[in-house]
């Protein structure tokens, strides 16, 4: 079964506190959901049109446990505490077998 992984990148932080605050509830709620953290604001080398920024890399059992842990009603308090305080592109994507 294909693996599935969270992919988020920080375009702008805007308000570091809303960040904090995600951060303590998104980790609880990634763990339960089945996630595993493997890679966060390491070293970035950006090629072609990228751009060094924050960047998370989650991975999941399947995509559809990807899919699941995103829709949790406590990953859902986790964005709820985020709202606005930042812009980021998040995808989800499931990996080759």
């Amino acid at each position: 079964m294909a693996k599935g992984y969270w992919v988020s990148v920080y375009r702008t932080i805007f308000d570091p506190e809303k960040l904090a605050a995600y951060n303590e509830l998104a980790g609880p709620a990634v763990r339960a959901g089945g996630g595993r953290v493997l890679a966060r604001d390491g070293r970035v080398v950006a090629h072609e049109a990228g751009i060094v920024e924050r960047t998370i890399l989650i991975e999941f059992d399947s995509f559809e446990q990807a899919v699941a842990a995103r829709a949790s009603a406590a990953y859902q308090e986790a964005l709820a505490a985020l709202a606005d305080g930042v812009e980021r592109d998040f995808r989800i994507i499931e990996g080759l077998d």
